[in-house]
């Protein structure tokens, strides 16, 4: 969040250390987090600081309004900036989430190129993107509520709990708003391309309106929900723990993009793999039509248990982790970029704003 110079980029530095951090500092640094007080003094600042997490902190004595955006403002901020990197990131990555869709919803065992290919033999290159409007349209909508969410809820928690405990009930906060959006996306992007429903996205959420009503639109919400939570929290905090960590590292001011990408990357990759299963249940929820099977979570569970084994529950684990590394990688380095540009401009327009309202005080005294 912005320092107190208005002028100056947003600062999520570490300040300088000459030291490096061992594990007794570190397991300091963190006890005094949890309990809320400062930590024994080693001569620096600790790794899990309110700037390294990406945690506005609490306004300098006496700041020029225009200098310290509002949490309303901050939300908004971030609103723009995740719905321009989660359309972008989304749509990039698009042929990924076919491949895995096509795995997860298929019986037939073959390899995520095997199944590359068939959609590229049947439906061409398109058809790697079927789905595409479904996807950018709710997507920037979902992208846009769950980081103005997690936004808002930095800003609203970072006085009453420490600061390690933030990013992860952030995430959470995110993710439960966003969900309301990202289920009837991916209930007509993943019907679409398992082949179950055929036309526009348009045509297959008018078909699920008329044959399942409104509700129709939310089937799999409990195991999207299910999944979205812990892939979230593990997502989000995990970016924001190993950029604290880089940084403490590096005694960079910010992360180079190329810190940045391999830290979304792997936290995205640490998330995907540990909520594999999850998604499994959730595709087969969303692309089963007609009444075989259950339509229960752990109903689906069970089934797929015993059709396939526990390893079934891994199915599309190699793109699911590829796809929600690059999407991380992609997502995070997008919204920071964005978010910054967005940030700057609202300052500068601040810096305006008060500049032209003392000069008409001065006219008129």
């Amino acid at each position: 969040m912005p320092s107190s110079n208005p002028r100056q980029p947003l600062s999520l530095a570490l300040p300088a250390s000459s030291q490096s951090q061992d594990f007794p500092s570190l397991f300091s640094d963190l006890t005094s987090l949890l309990l809320h007080h400062a930590p024994a003094s080693h001569g620096r600042a600790p790794v899990f600081s309110s700037s390294t997490l990406s945690i506005p902190a609490p306004p300098a004595p006496a700041p020029a309004p225009a200098q310290v955006p509002t949490p309303l403002a901050r939300a908004a901020i971030g609103a723009c900036a995740g719905a321009a990197a989660g359309a972008f990131t989304y749509a990039a990555l698009l042929p990924l989430d076919a491949v895995k869709t096509r795995l997860q919803a298929g019986a037939a065992s073959r390899g995520s190129w095997q199944v590359f290919a068939d959609i590229l033999r049947a439906d061409g290159p398109l058809g790697l993107y079927r789905g595409l409007s479904a996807v950018i349209l709710g997507s920037a909508t979902s992208s846009a509520i769950y980081f103005g969410t997690c936004e808002l809820a930095k800003s609203l928690l970072r006085p009453h709990l420490p600061p390690f405990l933030v990013p992860p009930l952030a995430g959470a906060s995110g993710n439960i708003s966003s969900s309301a959006v990202m289920v009837p996306k991916e209930l007509i992007t993943q019907r679409l391309q398992s082949g179950a429903a055929t036309g526009r996205s348009w045509q297959v959420l008018l078909h699920i309106l008329r044959t399942d009503g409104f509700l129709g639109l939310y089937a799999g919400y409990a195991a999207t929900l299910l999944r979205n939570l812990p892939a979230g929290v593990l997502s989000y905090s995990s970016f924001e723990y190993l950029k604290a960590f880089a940084l403490s590292k590096s005694n960079g001011a910010n992360l180079t993009p190329g810190e940045s990408v391999m830290c979304g990357a792997l936290a995205g990759a640490i998330s995907a793999a540990l909520t594999t299963p999850l998604d499994v249940v959730k595709t087969r929820l969303m692309t089963r039509v007609g009444t075989d099977g259950s339509r229960t979570v752990v109903g689906t569970m069970q089934e797929v248990i015993a059709e396939e084994g526990l390893m079934g529950l891994s199915r599309g684990i190699g793109p699911r982790v590829l796809h929600s590394a690059c999407f991380a990688a992609i997502g995070y380095c997008a919204f920071e970029t964005a978010r910054l540009a967005i940030l700057k401009s609202y300052l500068e327009g601040c810096e305006r704003k008060a500049a032209e309202e003392m000069k008409a005080g001065d006219a008129a005294a």
